[in-house]
């Protein structure tokens, strides 16, 4: 597995999943995308993971420079994990919604949050409108149907 942090370039052609939520503002708060990274990790996934954060775990600094590397990655990802862990006024997730409402019809997301997510109804509505599934709500089962989902649709990609 390789990691693709946001202060590196970004690695296209790969299959690949990108960790979508929010991201930590303050020093004090850990990011859920290291316990996803570990997961991924153990179970075995054998692609490139997107993590737009610094590779130090701190916050970056050139908004403009974040954003478009996001969009660049996104836009490559075969798969798209929306983890929302939602705490209001730690984790607020802002970006996120935006974020979700954009790349929903692309067929590449897959969505979870735990059951004690802040504010989160409206998310859940759209994933089961669009894609007829639940959300998940343990990380690590997310993650095991991104991998699936990352193989079978790279495999398409690559026919």
């Amino acid at each position: 597995m390789i990691v693709n942090y946001s202060d590196e370039e970004v690695i296209k052609g790969k299959k690949s999943i990108f960790l979508a939520g929010p991201t930590p503002r303050g020093e004090g708060v850990v990011s859920w995308r290291t316990e996803a990274c570990s997961i991924l990790e153990r179970i075995g996934f054998d692609g490139v993971v997107f993590v737009p954060e610094y590779s130090t775990w701190k916050p970056k600094e050139d908004y403009v420079d974040q954003a478009m590397w996001e969009r660049e990655a996104l836009t490559d990802a075969i798969v798209i994990v929306f983890w929302i862990p939602r705490k209001l006024p730690e984790m607020p997730a802002f970006t996120t919604n935006v974020e979700f409402g954009y790349w929903l019809r692309s067929g590449k997301v897959i969505y979870g949050r735990p059951d004690d997510a802040a504010k989160i109804k409206y998310l859940d509505w759209l994933y089961k409108l669009d894609y007829e599934k639940e959300p998940f709500s343990n990380l690590e089962k997310l993650l095991k149907e991104a991998i699936e989902l990352s193989d079978e649709l790279f495999s398409l990609n690559k026919d």
